[in-house]
């Protein structure tokens, strides 16, 4: 295999190196989750919190399983974009999947395709189902806003300026609790919750976008430039594995949407799915960060090892919450009645070990962006999601087991402990061999 890391006489790695780059994604990452837990927390104490928190979270999923494409442009933007020719042909790209993006949320919002989508395939309540499709609709602009967001993030991560993209979330953040203010009262519950969000990630994206325009210099040209299709050919194994990968939880949401306890499940999968996000979310920055500063074989150890104590540290937090912190953080900051907090406990402490999963997945999706192997990436979330379809059809036949929650925490993980492994296996077989032709 033919590496596309530098010569063995450039700079070592260092974890500093790592951690001043990754530290300010770190808390990116966190205040976009702290978002979305704020959002469950002002839902959870609407008039009709358990149907608004389903709702919501079957919108988010929807929505995100729609628009996850949109969500490589960070990564595709910091890998393509060399002069101003790519810049130009990564700009028409990101525009192209937003507006398709787009189209297809107007589908599920205004057609019968979302009814039959919602009511069939995810099988959730009519009330749900309405209150889901209302939120859809509120959420269609966001796919241009997030592409642009991803598009300058991915400029001013080239600059390694990581820190300015925290700043523009934590102003995000701010402005999300203005938005709820202003619309509590005039809104209901789903509907509050997207116009909150779409509001806030507009600010976010203004803020971002004047970022780049002022630090980031596009020379005219640079090397190994590629045109629109050499963008799309780079991009296309990432943008489907995205999809792939936000798959996961609508199809979890449809098997435990059908169980006993299907609505109460589905509101708790939103709460833990918002808690995952917050205390795992950040791991995926490692893909941005293996391409970004790798330069030697070396240097994969030593992110490897930062990976290690960073997941360490956030798994050990989801304890904390799930245990000692369970009242005053789910119960006083959150909202959540006691029997809710009792049905979550155990899934939620279940998940202390999706940090390293996450960590370890993404920081291989990093080595296999870097070599230009994306197919391998893409083919990890396929069979990922064709594991989770082949439980499916056991666990509507059997009786109830578990709680819906339970189910569903189970899957994530045991999805995510196998696109591990198969990334793992997949680089082992191509490092071995390039290791052993440099034996004397």
């Amino acid at each position: 295999m033919t590496s596309h890391l530098h010569p063995h006489d450039t700079p070592r790695l260092t974890t500093r190196e790592v951690g001043w780059f990754f530290f300010p994604l770190l808390l990116n990452v966190q205040m976009m989750s702290i978002s979305h837990s704020i959002i469950n927390a002002a839902l959870a104490r609407t008039s009709e919190a358990v149907t608004a928190l389903a709702a919501f979270s079957v919108a988010m999923v929807v929505h995100i399983f729609i628009a996850s494409p949109s969500y490589q442009n960070h990564t595709i933007t910091i890998a393509m974009v060399r002069g101003r020719k790519s810049f130009r042909a990564t700009a028409w790209f990101i525009l192209l999947m937003s507006t398709l993006i787009a189209a297809l949320l107007a589908l599920l919002a205004f057609t019968p395709i979302g009814l039959f989508v919602l009511d069939r395939l995810l099988g959730v309540t009519p009330k749900v189902a309405a209150a889901a499709r209302t939120a859809l609709a509120i959420m269609m602009p966001l796919p241009f806003v997030t592409g642009l967001r991803g598009f300058c993030q991915g400029l001013v991560s080239q600059t390694r300026r990581t820190g300015l993209i925290s700043f523009a979330t934590g102003v995000r953040v701010g402005a999300l609790f203005l938005f709820l203010w202003l619309g509590h009262g005039r809104f209901d519950g789903p509907s509050l919750g997207a116009i909150a969000l779409v509001g806030c990630v507009t600010v976010e994206t203004v803020l971002i976008t004047f970022f780049a325009w002022r630090i980031c210099r596009i020379p005219k040209a640079g090397e190994a430039e590629r045109d629109l299709a050499g963008v799309m050919r780079f991009a296309f194994p990432l943008v489907y594995s995205s999809g792939l990968q936000q798959a996961v939880p609508l199809v979890i949401n449809a098997i435990i949407s059908r169980l006993p306890d299907g609505t109460l499940a589905l509101a708790a999968f939103g709460v833990v799915r918002g808690f995952i996000f917050l205390l795992a979310g950040p791991m995926r920055n490692l893909q941005q960060a293996c391409m970004a500063l790798m330069r030697r074989a070396e240097d994969y150890g030593v992110m490897a090892r930062f990976a290690d104590r960073v997941s360490i540290a956030l798994g050990a937090m989801t304890l904390l919450i799930a245990g000692p912190l369970n009242t005053p953080v789910l119960g006083n900051v959150m909202g959540l009645d006691e029997a809710m907090r009792a049905y979550l406990r155990w899934p939620l402490a279940a998940c202390a070990l999706y940090p390293w999963l996450i960590g370890a997945t993404h920081l291989l999706r990093g080595w296999f962006s870097s070599e230009h192997l994306t197919s391998v990436v893409g083919r990890a979330t396929l069979y990922k999601v064709l594991l989770l379809l082949s439980c499916w059809p056991a666990i509507a036949i059997l009786p109830p087991f578990a709680s819906g929650t339970a189910v569903a925490i189970t899957l994530l993980i045991g999805a995510e402990i196998f696109e591990t492994w198969y990334l793992h296996r997949r680089r082992r077989t191509l490092v071995a061999p390039a290791i052993a032709g440099n034996v004397p």
